[in-house]
């Protein structure tokens, strides 16, 4: 709270239970003319109090608060807006590599002569390790005991480097394993609502190195997901800098049906709002639907936000906000403090309160059915009756396979079911000989209870529980080729559910906890049993995965499963149940139960009354004051891990895990002039939208991989490859690693999948790690070329990273997802979208052509039209323009420097 500048004079004193405390009062703009609060969206209000607060006449002026002040929801000025968040949050995959970049911005440091302790956090992080357990052992109590020792053997020197990082830096603290995932943690533990920092009290805030960030939205904190980059020049004092947001409204009224879950609700609402197109825009929700809403279900929703392209899914602070608050164990000080300064700063929700907004969209909650989304998108909603109908029709538009013969899938799963031998533990899971196996397109072969967007609702937890219990008490068993899996987000979640008495039925059914942390959601679902895996590939089978996530992008949850549907946790129970997603669940028995009678969803799904009476009996606040009460010391086996070095980390040449990156090795004290690119090949041509899965890969590495080879080349193991999100401490594997994902179809190499290209002009075809390498050798710069929503998904920034390292100088896309046009920006890449909607088959292009983007240079401004001359191999030109989504003066500044790390590490070192 240093160097602080009460420009407006809004200081004044708070009284709480707490004492008195410091705020900085909002409603001085408003006395001053300078602000209509009524009007202002509450998310809006949020970054104005920290504009306000944190004005120092350098990062923050008094203009920027004036202007942000001024902000008009029907008339918003795409002006540039500086935050300060009031901490970070990462986690393990996203968070290795953010550290691996401080602790060589250390290094860079040391080499030039300044001090390694001025790059430190000057804000609080936490990161949570949560990403790195794979669902390795299933369907067995020692499945838990199991995939925890096998996470730690895996990730040993991970771990390492992690408690070194949290001795060296200050403001840094971790989460250790099996704690719970980190949006779970920071809903149920890290967030306050209201911050308290010497003195001062302010809206909790934050950034995260996850793009689900925003589930925190739901307990009404601003936070949303930025890349790793952002997020390092942020921990070090940084602003996030961005273009002031459009706010859309989001009106909800009326409640749901019987029948109907959370889950339902967010796939509605993000088919609705990734239709009405909402990338950049702030998203905050209204109306009478949130009175009766509880925070679980707003969270549920708020998780969601990157889904349905919302920079956040905002919530307001309420009565709700309070009961969750005391149902999660807060202290009677927090409570009595949020609700003071809340009411007090007008950040207070009232019953039909309703600001004004760019745009108003609204949904009566009676009108939600069950639903899943699939196979490949989150926004592709189909209603529970049209599951079947839908895969059917995937399979032939999409996947370009036959339907096949009819088939009788009860008959077909009884043969299966009574030929599987019998299981060693409580479980109805048996792994049955490939030669009894008889599996089909649409066959269900993973269904997982698991993923941040889920597990943290008890509502939905509880009613799978309920479905289980009574699917167990009809008969009901699971078919023996299903991988099932229970990761909860919390130790909360397996104290509600033992207390309840639920946890047995879910064992039965195969659903024993596997691990504490987001699992098959973030592709490590773990290998499916030797004979499934071998008969889905010689058969060339689509096989299906349901789960209770947030993502199903294609090549994410396993290498063997193409059908991916999302499904609430009682849903993935009953799709587990009967086996396939070629099925309509509403009309068809899930299987035949006791005495061969057909059982039906109807027949055992819970009410909504069932689960209230549930929910309300077995949670309780001592419940998470006791798992929350020695979080940081409480994991034996992490409180054992060594830890080496001392300020600067001791870089081990050996290591396929950490490795120093060189994007600081040779950084020169000067800043070199922005040249134009001439002469440049396209390495990749992707169509639209193409995420950051397909440009750097999370899941499991292949063995003939140019990442394969490479740590094949270093003595390791197949079997101990581990995943490409467990080794981004390594530049060298996440470089070759990039555009690796092995469902990327690149249009230069036509009829392939994986990360094939073209070299040119040779024609030869290669990988695309081996290109770029070639490309290099021949002096060659590159670029890439895109369709819609490229860079959707998570916020990777590795994706961005990777590119920079294979030599890409540019992307030109027909649009961008948020993250990644900031990630890319973050790491000296130009961004460029064409202008007027044209796109490579308007203008005639085939990617082959020789690219020049001759007007960059030093005089290049934000947004600025530019042109871009193809060549092709006769000599005939084609001249077109695109749009520079460089989108401000300070990201300009990133750009000219080469990438926000860069600029940072050259004002400390001229300081």
């Amino acid at each position: 709270m240093k160097n602080q500048k009460d420009h407006f004079g809004s200081r004044a004193t708070l009284s709480s239970r707490a004492g008195n405390l410091t705020i900085h009062r909002l409603d001085t703009l408003a006395r001053q003319n300078l602000a209509d609060l009524h009007r202002m969206p509450f998310s809006i209000k949020v970054l104005l109090e920290s504009a306000l607060r944190n004005v120092d006449d350098f990062e923050i002026t008094a203009d920027d608060v004036k202007r942000l002040a001024a902000y008009d929801p029907t008339a918003v000025k795409p002006e540039e807006l500086p935050f300060k968040p009031a901490r970070v949050i990462l986690q393990d995959f996203t968070g290795v590599p953010a550290v691996v970049d401080l602790a060589a911005m250390r290094a860079a440091m040391s080499r030039a002569g300044g001090d390694p302790q001025r790059i430190n956090p000057l804000i609080p992080v936490d990161l949570v390790i949560d990403h790195s357990v794979q669902v390795d052992e299933y369907g067995s109590s020692a499945a838990l005991l199991i995939n925890a020792r096998k996470e730690f053997e895996r990730n040993r020197e991970r771990y390492e480097f992690l408690k070194w990082g949290q001795r060296a830096f200050r403001n840094f603290s971790v989460v250790p394993p099996a704690t719970g995932i980190v949006h779970q943690v920071n809903l149920e533990y890290l967030a306050t609502v209201v911050a308290t920092r010497d003195g001062v009290a302010f809206p909790d805030s934050l950034v995260g190195t996850d793009s689900h960030t925003t589930m925190i939205n739901g307990l009404g904190v601003v936070g949303w997901g930025v890349g790793g980059i952002e997020a390092e020049a942020c921990m070090l004092g940084q602003p996030i800098y961005m273009v002031t947001p459009q706010v859309v409204g989001f009106r909800l009224h009326g409640q749901l049906p019987e029948g109907a879950t959370a889950t339902d609700l967010v796939l509605a609402v993000t088919q609705i709002l990734r239709g009405h197109g909402v990338v950049e825009k702030f998203v905050e929700f209204f109306g009478d639907g949130l009175d009766a809403m509880t925070v679980a279900d707003r969270a549920t929703i708020a998780n969601m936000a990157p889904e349905y392209g919302a920079t956040v899914g905002f919530f307001p602070v309420d009565e709700q906000v309070l009961r969750y608050l005391r149902l999660t164990g807060r202290s009677d000080d927090l409570i009595d403090l949020v609700e003071r300064y809340c009411k007090e700063q007008g950040l207070w929700r009232q019953r039909n309160s309703t600001p004004s907004f760019s745009e108003v969209l609204e949904l009566d909650l009676g009108t939600i059915v069950p639903s899943l989304a699939g196979p490949r998108r989150p926004q592709d909603r189909v209603d529970l009756p049209r599951v079947g109908e839908s895969f059917r029709k995937a399979l032939t538009d999409t996947f370009r396979k036959t339907e096949g013969s009819a088939d009788n899938r009860l008959e077909r799963l009884g043969r299966m079911s009574s030929a599987a031998r019998p299981a060693s533990d409580t479980s109805s899971i048996a792994v049955l000989d490939e030669s009894r196996l008889d599996l089909r397109h649409g066959d269900v072969v993973i269904a997982a209870i698991t993923s941040c967007t889920n597990t943290s609702n008890p509502s939905v937890m509880v009613a799978a529980g309920l479905l289980a219990r009574k699917a167990v008490e009809a008969g009901l068993r699971v078919p023996p080729f299903v991988k099932t899996s229970l990761a909860p987000g919390s130790r909360v979640v397996s104290d509600y559910l033992a207390k309840s008495g639920l946890d047995r039925y879910l064992d039965a059914l195969g659903f024993q906890t596997v691990g504490y942390g987001c699992t098959t959601c973030i592709g490590n679902s773990g290998p499916l049993p030797e004979a499934v895996a071998s008969l889905v590939e010689r058969n060339d089978l689509v096989v299906s995965a349901v789960l209770s996530g947030n993502r199903n992008f294609e090549g994410r949850i396993n290498p063997h499963v193409r059908a991916n549907y999302l499904a609430s946790p009682p849903l993935v129970v009953a799709f587990a149940l009967a086996g396939s997603v070629n099925v309509n669940l509403a009309e068809e028995p899930l299987g035949l139960g006791t005495g061969g009678r057909p059982v039906y969803l109807r027949d055992i799904w819970p009410t909504q009354a069932e689960i209230a009476r549930t929910v309300e009996s077995c949670l309780s606040g001592e419940m998470f004051r006791r798992q929350y009460a020695n979080v940081g010391s409480g994991n034996a086996e992490w409180n054992d891990v060594p830890v080496r070095g001392g300020e600067l980390f001791e870089w081990d040449p050996a290591s396929t895990y950490i490795q120093e990156p060189p994007f600081f090795v040779d950084l020169s004290r000067q800043v070199p002039p922005i040249r134009p690119i001439m002469g440049a090949r396209v390495l990749v041509s992707v169509g639209d939208s193409v995420t950051t899965d397909h440009i750097s890969p999370a899941g499991s590495i292949k063995k003939d991989s140019p990442a394969g080879a490479f740590l094949m080349s270093h003595g390791i193991r197949p079997i101990d490859f581990n995943s490409y999100g467990s080794r981004r401490g390594d530049w060298r594997v996440m470089t070759r690693g990039t555009f690796a994902n092995i469902r990327l179809r690149n249009l230069l190499a036509p009829g392939t999948e994986g990360g094939v290209t073209v070299h040119l002009p040779s024609g030869q075809q290669m990988s695309i790690f081996d290109a770029a390498e070639k490309y290099r050798h021949e002096k060659v710069p590159l670029i890439v070329l895109a369709g819609k929503d490229y860079g959707m998904g998570s916020s990777r920034d590795w994706a961005a990273k990777g590119v920079q390292l294979l030599g890409v100088r540019a992307v030109i896309a027909e649009s961008f997802e948020r993250i990644h046009r900031s990630n890319l920006v973050g790491m000296g890449v130009l961004p460029l979208v064409y202008e007027n909607g044209q796109n490579l088959r308007s203008l005639g292009l085939s990617g082959r052509e020789i690219f020049d983007l001759p007007d960059l240079s030093d005089s290049i401004r934000p947004r600025q039209a530019m042109r871009v001359i193809a060549r092709d191999d006769s000599g005939r030109q084609t001249m077109f323009m695109a749009i520079c989504r460089i989108d401000t003066p300070v990201e300009l500044e990133y750009y000219r420097h080469g990438g926000i790390l860069h600029r940072v590490l050259r004002q400390m070192l001229g300081a």
